[in-house]
């Protein structure tokens, strides 16, 4: 196996060679092979170990263990112990989301402050056959059938071309100790349940059962390949980023067979997950939206409009000073005395400062508001300003205004209001002006 090992490394992982690595090392019998075959391969590796708190004094147990074991490798070693259930408890989560996050959050942290370069995780072959069969028995694309990545970002997982089956020989005939996690005998977990009931039965089909999955994971891997490739061609031609905005063009999306895939792959990374309410917000009406954890899909005449959501408690009011010359939130705005008034831009305006009456007010609109536009005779109901502008509903979302006394002063961006010009009459001239 450390031939093989070797082997892997040269071809597929050469980058390791040389560079500073942090290998997470629970105690088990995987992680114990790695760290053996990272140091008979001589590559520089030190250890980090997180106790959960979770199996009581199994988990303690399990620390001690490592310390000996990296004591008698002359490997240096990291631990951190973790109240992971009051960390559930507190931020509403599974205990194993919280676990892994905790795991990751304390290993990039080592790698910043100590300089490392990548972090090794044990996953090998039956792991990622596991990973596959969990995401078959639920709602997954492509991507969630192409096993475990053997690359992700800083995180290496160079075992995943061995087996289980392998591991263990390797760790029996180098007379490896390794600590058993209680954990992996129960069947309360789903991926236990595969481990110990599905997959044997489907190796007992299939005694090539690893090998004919590494030839169907390899196929998998170049058909996500192609998916993306041909994703972002689309992508070019049919979806707009504007700001914070993906705006997806409906008519062209449409046009090409099997668009709900493309929607797959853009809308997957924002968290959506419904894809037979996002099918039906296709073909709905104006206004529909729905909602992942943190974005909103909005049905916009003939887009899909893809935002992140408000925060929750954010004020919708602020106020200006007389005096002030610049904000900075929830835009920023600068004021300054002016002698005359150059050209106009939908990001200025010029108005008679003695018209004002402090403190100014940045707010959105509201349904009923009118202003006088800039230039045209009589009022105007700011919902007509939008119809007829062709604002959409995001566009309107995000309008705000400049008020004095409740009057419109500007419509942040697009028009100034009349009431507010610059006359023969006027002694002080206001510069207002929207930064970018």
């Amino acid at each position: 196996m450390l031939t093989k090992f070797q082997n892997h490394i040269s071809q597929n992982l050469p980058f390791l060679n040389g560079r500073k690595l942090l290998l997470a090392t629970s105690g088990g019998i995987d992680s114990m092979v790695l760290l053996e075959l990272c140091l008979q391969a001589k590559l520089d590796v030190r250890a980090a170990h997180c106790n959960f708190q979770l199996r009581g004094d199994e988990s303690d147990e399990d620390e001690k263990f490592v310390k000996l074991q990296c004591e008698k490798k002359d490997v240096l070693l990291f631990v951190n112990r973790f109240d992971t259930r009051k960390f559930a408890e507190n931020l509403k989560l599974s205990i194993q989301v919280v676990a892994r996050n905790l795991r990751y959050d304390w290993f990039n942290t080592l790698l910043i402050n100590n300089d490392y370069d990548y972090i090794l995780t044990a996953h090998h072959l039956d792991d990622s056959l596991e990973t596959f069969l969990i995401n078959f028995t639920r709602a997954s694309g492509l991507d969630g059938l192409t096993g475990i990545p053997q690359q992700n970002g800083n995180i290496i997982r160079p075992l995943l071309p061995f087996s289980r089956e392998e591991i263990e020989t390797f760790a029996k005939e180098n007379k490896i100790e390794w600590r058993e996690d209680s954990s992996n005998a129960s069947d309360k977990y789903l991926r236990n349940k595969l481990r110990h009931e599905v997959i044997p039965i489907l190796k007992e089909l299939n005694p090539s059962l690893l090998s004919s999955f590494e030839s169907t994971i390899s196929n998998l891997q170049q058909a996500q390949t192609m998916v993306d490739d041909a994703s972002r061609i689309v992508y070019r031609k049919v979806v707009e980023d504007i700001d914070f905005q993906k705006r997806i063009h409906l008519t062209e999306l449409m046009q090409l067979p099997n668009y709900l895939a493309y929607l797959y792959q853009w809308l997957e990374p924002f968290g959506f997950s419904d894809w037979s309410s996002i099918k039906d917000l296709v073909k709905a009406q104006s206004g529909k939206q729905i909602h992942s954890q943190k974005h909103t899909l909005l049905k916009d005449r003939n887009e899909l409009i893809v935002f992140p959501k408000q925060k929750t408690g954010e004020s919708e009011h602020f106020m200006i000073e007389e005096g002030k010359r610049e904000v900075k939130f929830p835009l920023k705005i600068t004021f300054c005395n002016v002698s005359d008034i150059s050209d106009q831009a939908t990001n200025t305006i010029f108005a008679d400062e003695a018209k004002l009456q402090y403190p100014l007010q940045i707010r959105k609109w509201q349904e009923g508001d009118v202003f006088y536009p800039f230039g045209m005779e009589g009022s105007k109901k700011l919902s007509k300003y939008f119809k007829d502008e062709k604002f959409s509903l995001l566009d309107k979302s995000e309008t705000w205004l400049l008020c004095s006394d409740d009057q419109i002063v500007w419509v942040i961006g697009e028009r100034q209001d009349d009431r507010f010009r610059v006359t023969k009459q006027t002694t002080k001239i206001i510069q207002i002006q929207l930064e970018e």
